[in-house]
């Protein structure tokens, strides 16, 4: 019969919210089609070391409101070595696993490249709070990750404005800097710093904080992708340049956490029902994408080569906004 008829299905790399509605959506997804589905626990490590389990219907159920991943997530060195790869297509094989499921960012993609290689049928969901996947528009998790970091800097305003400080806030996204400016434009932020762009911390950051100040504005944010770096160091300059207290602010892992938002839990469910699709139509090496408001598949390693670019319509957008102060009358 053509197509799968028992797929596995892991959760490998960071963990990002949505990753629960994608798995609950491919189960059902499956078992509609009378497909059994396998979890496998902690990534590629669990599936070398055949940490699996039968996934029916009733273990998702409710599960598309939760963060994480109950797969659970991790990261395997022996994964990355010629035995350990060719370890885990054995268990596939063993467990009679004939399409698998991986969702996660480019690294979990590679490790999915490569199993195909190794006769694995593998099928890519692309799932990280950094959205830094070039093959496609959206990444699960991105806009909860945003929506979180909004919220807390929110927060940090109502404090900061009490005491006349600059916040200076680090984000998470690794080397990229798309979640930093997303974040920063809707926060409001005096200044952003990203990976990017090289950064004039005298031109883009203290003197729009001292011209800020001349028209009144005695608070300010300061959001820095965590891939710049040196956030602390920052922080001193700008304290002392502009005479302002000023506090560091690392969100951190708070980021992934929490409840999926509304166009997560539909952008997973859609790429969930999506990825099985593909596997019952016998095709291979694929990930599923988002192009112009659709969800569709094409080539992992083909969807490898592509970079993703920073937005340059909101990058210039954020600086003219920040940067917007009348001019002085003399």
């Amino acid at each position: 019969m053509a197509g799968a008829q028992r797929i596995g299905i892991l959760t490998s790399g960071g963990d990002a919210p949505g990753m629960n509605p994608a798995i609950r959506a491919a189960v059902r997804a499956a078992t509609s089609a009378n497909i059994a589905c396998i979890g496998i626990r902690r990534g590629y490590a669990g599936l070398i070391n055949g940490d699996v389990f039968e996934l029916t219907g009733s273990d998702v159920d409710g599960i598309s409101r939760r963060g994480g991943t109950i797969l659970y997530t991790a990261r395997s060195q022996e994964f990355r070595t010629e035995e350990g790869l060719k370890k885990a297509a054995q268990v596939c094989k063993y467990l009679g696993i004939d399409g698998l499921i991986c969702i996660g960012g480019d690294g979990t993609f590679r490790g999915a490249l490569e199993l195909s290689r190794l006769g694995v049928r593998v099928v890519g969901i692309p799932a990280t709070i950094d959205n830094d996947m070039g093959c496609t528009e959206y990444t699960i998790g991105f806009d909860t990750a945003c929506n979180t970091a909004i919220e807390a800097i929110d927060k940090l305003r109502d404090t900061g404005q009490s005491h006349d400080r600059v916040s200076v806030v680090e984000v998470m996204g690794r080397n990229a800097g798309h979640l930093a400016l997303y974040v920063g434009v809707a926060a409001g932020a005096s200044a952003v710093l990203l990976p990017e762009r090289e950064t004039d911390l005298e031109h883009d950051v203290i003197d729009v904080i001292r011209r800020g100040n001349i028209h009144g504005r005695r608070h300010h944010i300061v959001v820095i992708a965590e891939g710049v770096g040196y956030v602390n160091s920052y922080a001193r300059q700008i304290e002392e340049s502009t005479g302002l207290e000023t506090r560091v602010t690392v969100l951190g892992y708070i980021q992934r956490g929490g409840a999926p938002n509304g166009r997560d839990r539909v952008s997973a469910a859609m790429m969930g029902v999506r990825a099985v699709d593909v596997l019952r139509s016998d095709a291979n090496s694929r990930v599923i994408v988002a192009r112009n408001g659709r969800f569709e598949d094409m080539d992992i390693e083909e969807a490898l080569t592509m970079e993703r670019t920073l937005d340059q319509e909101m990058y210039d957008a954020c600086f003219r906004i920040n940067t917007s102060y009348p001019k002085i009358r003399h």
